[in-house]
């Protein structure tokens, strides 16, 4: 089967590679209608060494379930299924809790040990646990948001609910890529009066406006921290979403917060120590986030979807074929584009 292959940074390649095939009476062979390039890949398309092993890419995928292990007993040949970024359980105590990120069973697509979905079929460990079954068909109209069920609308809401966006408040969302667009429709969701988009790009802007932002900000540093507070009355947001990861937009998130608030976090982490810790430890500010557990959101997410009051599926501004998934990766890298379909076929 073909897939996308990274070897290096800037080194993306679509090969044939061994058919994906059921390994463990746990897993679930499936066959890929539609995945995409995440922000979090272009980390590793920027800087992974050229001694790091090969690896089929992609983490989110929607598809048709071609066959299942022995001990699969709620998925089902021919379902429709969104799949999650991880792949967990379902029953560990974690699971349990809501946090299949941190299932004791699970892990994440697209590495050298688990291949990733930018390819025809991918295999899924866990699959009980980890696919959820859609009552659609695999070509309806909603499929481009469905996708981003497994990941981007997942992770806007987890950093949404991390920072503990209530009816009323204040909000900033650093960042205009897929997922900031999503926090802002998040923030929406849970009812914010006043939503800050900080990012530069206008079609970005524009989109994000459309998804309920409010106010843009598109000064950077000590101008975006003056600017946010003025737009909220010299004290800052109630709750900031960050959604890049560099240590330059958690500075900024530490800064626009106001006393009492709350930071949540899901762009992955490239800094060592979160900054501004002592100062906002005397603010009672409360920082979280992670890895989203989006499995655990879909229930939740899924009905706005598909009754068409969220769309989060118009963040994807560029369809490949797999064939071209490589230009793709330049594309977002380039900021050409905010997210890019993949459509294996």
């Amino acid at each position: 089967m073909k897939a996308t292959v990274m070897y290096k940074a800037g080194d993306v390649r679509v090969e044939n590679v061994p058919d994906a095939a059921i390994q463990e009476p746990t897993d679930a062979l499936v066959r890929v209608t539609r995945a995409c390039i995440c922000g979090s890949d272009l980390w590793p398309y920027k800087d992974l060494g050229p001694d790091a092993p090969p690896r089929v890419m992609g983490h989110e995928a929607i598809g048709v379930v071609e066959d299942v292990g022995a001990e699969v007993a709620n998925v089902r040949k021919g379902e429709f299924v969104i799949m999650p970024f991880a792949f967990s359980d379902g029953t560990c105590e974690f699971c349990r809790e809501g946090l299949n990120t941190s299932c004791i069973h699970g892990g994440f697509f697209g590495n050298p040990q688990i291949a990733g979905a930018q390819a025809e079929a991918v295999r899924v460990p866990q699959a009980d646990g980890t696919l959820y079954a859609v009552p659609v068909q695999e070509d309806h109209a909603v499929t481009a948001s469905l996708l981003t069920l497994s990941d981007v609308m997942g992770t806007g809401f987890h950093a949404a609910l991390m920072a503990a966006v209530d009816e009323g408040d204040k909000v900033a969302v650093v960042g205009d890529g897929a997922v900031g667009l999503c926090a802002v429709i998040a923030a929406n969701l849970l009812g914010a009066e006043q939503i800050i988009i900080m990012g530069r790009h206008p079609a970005r802007i524009e989109l994000a406006k459309d998804f309920g932002a409010t106010e843009v900000v598109s000064e950077r540093d000590d101008e975006a921290v003056e600017r946010v507070r003025e737009l909220t009355g010299g004290h800052g947001v109630h709750a900031v979403l960050e959604c890049v990861g560099s240590e330059q937009s958690m500075l900024t998130s530490m800064r626009i917060v106001r006393p009492g608030g709350a930071v949540g976090r899901v762009g992955v982490p490239h800094y060592d120590a979160v900054p501004e810790a002592a100062n906002t430890f005397f603010q009672n500010v409360t920082v979280g986030g992670g890895p989203a557990p989006v499995r655990a959101y879909i229930e939740e997410l899924l009905p706005p979807v598909l009754d068409g009051t969220i769309e989060p599926g118009r963040v994807f501004d560029r369809v490949a074929m797999l064939d071209e998934v490589p230009d793709g990766y330049r594309a977002m890298n380039e900021r050409e584009s905010i997210k890019v379909m993949i459509k294996p076929s």
